[in-house]
């Protein structure tokens, strides 16, 4: 009989490729992702202090929870977008409901606001089965897990967010429960205590996360489909948005529709945000129909630009371009300029700034993209082009102009 640790290391082999012996467990790999996750945590504590209060915020407050329990489809047929996803999914709940089990444990990875939290509320509705939700972080010691999973029926859905989070011991408790279904309760300290298996029932469990490389390869390879989901196109938001207008009253045309769905970022959770706040700027000032006249006036006042820019991306922007020449510069001197602590601006601005290619990341420093250029409406200088991009941007730009000595001149043609 073996503790949960002494189980969990003779699986833990290195990146799955076969068992470890017992007692051989990559302590100093151990030791680096418990490091990684801790730094994480503090890096979400800080997005969190300063994100609620950005309108294109992904992550969600309060408000958004209460309203995007109303919003979520409750069935595959009803999602919008991640068609592959979606496909795969059915086929791995039909596949199981088909042959009378549980079907394989799911782990759903990517930035927030996706709808993880929403597909595994899909899935539990899918199967007919009760949902249990709960968190990495609230899973502090193994007996809080343990504490979960004695207590399921057969069939049930354990949906853990934020997964890479769980404390070490909880995790390794995980790995046997997720495998055969099982769970050793230690009961004792040191040489006197004893380890008391307890069967539990056949359960499917649904990991979210936005950190999967934070995910130790022993969890990591239990999880019988894996799922990764991406932003958004423009049309799909279009969609989302006037089914939760819909959904919430809101008298939407199209034009409006299509004004909310270019500024959200490629995520649901910001596009129905901007819907409630165009909805209170045309019932106050307008006569509550959303146009793309009012969607504009409203988006203009909480200064979301035509690409989905806040006040902290345009300062972040303004200053790489008009103070430092489109850099390259030091991510501590940046946030000097703009008033931010480092960790705000790599955190919270610089995700997005990157996707969007106006910034990107080199080893002397953030330097600024032709885009960044033609997004200020600034012409681009000469001695910025290649010399401090060192070739970032082509492909980017197809007509940016330089201007030397006040002369401008076609950068690309």
């Amino acid at each position: 009989m073996t503790g949960p640790q002494e189980s969990a290391s003779r699986d833990d082999g290195p990146r799955g490729t076969g068992p470890a012996r017992a007692g051989t467990a990559p302590v100093r790999d151990t030791a680096v992702r418990d490091t990684a996750v801790r730094d994480t945590a503090v890096r979400d504590t800080a997005v969190r202090d300063t994100d609620p209060d950005r309108v294109v915020s992904a992550l969600a407050d309060a408000d958004d929870r209460v309203v995007e329990g109303a919003l979520r489809p409750k069935r595959l047929n009803e999602l919008v977008g991640q068609t592959r996803v979606r496909e795969q999914l059915s086929l791995v709940l039909e596949g199981a409901a088909r042959r009378g089990r549980a079907p394989d444990h799911v782990l759903l990875s990517g930035p927030p606001g996706l709808g993880k939290t929403t597909l595994a509320m899909i899935i539990a509705a899918e199967l007919g089965a009760p949902l249990r939700i709960t968190s990495g972080p609230a899973i502090e010691r193994a007996g809080d897990l343990a504490a979960i999973l004695s207590t399921l029926t057969e069939g049930e859905v354990v949906f853990i967010d934020e997964i890479h989070r769980v404390a070490r011991p909880a995790e390794e408790l995980l790995y046997l429960a997720m495998e055969d279904f099982r769970v050793d309760v230690v009961i004792g300290k040191g040489p006197g205590a004893t380890a008391i298996p307890l069967d539990i029932a056949p359960f499917t469990l649904v990991g979210a996360t936005t950190r999967a490389g934070l995910l130790p390869a022993a969890l990591r390879d239990r999880f019988g489909f894996t799922a990764h989901l991406d932003f958004y196109e423009t049309a799909e938001l279009g969609v989302i948005v006037r089914r939760s207008a819909g959904l919430l009253g809101v008298t939407l045309r199209d034009d409006g529709a299509e004004e909310i769905a270019s500024r959200s970022r490629g995520t649901p959770r910001i596009a129905n945000r901007l819907l409630r706040r165009v909805r209170d700027f045309a019932e106050v000032r307008g006569d509550g129909i959303v146009t793309r006249d009012c969607a504009r006036a409203a988006l203009e006042l909480y200064e979301v630009d035509d690409s989905g820019l806040d006040r902290l991306d345009r300062a972040v922007l303004d200053a790489l371009v008009r103070r430092f020449g489109g850099g390259p510069v030091g991510l501590a001197t940046l946030a000097v300029a703009v008033g931010e602590e480092a960790e705000t601006v790599e955190v919270v601005a610089e995700p997005f700034l990157v996707r969007a290619g106006l910034i990107a990341r080199t080893p002397r420093g953030r330097v600024a993209t032709p885009a960044a250029w033609q997004h200020l409406g600034l012409p681009l200088p000469r001695q910025a082009a290649w010399a401090r991009l060192g070739g970032l941007g082509r492909g980017m730009l197809s007509d940016a102009t330089l201007s030397d000595a006040g002369e401008e001149v076609t950068l690309f043609d």
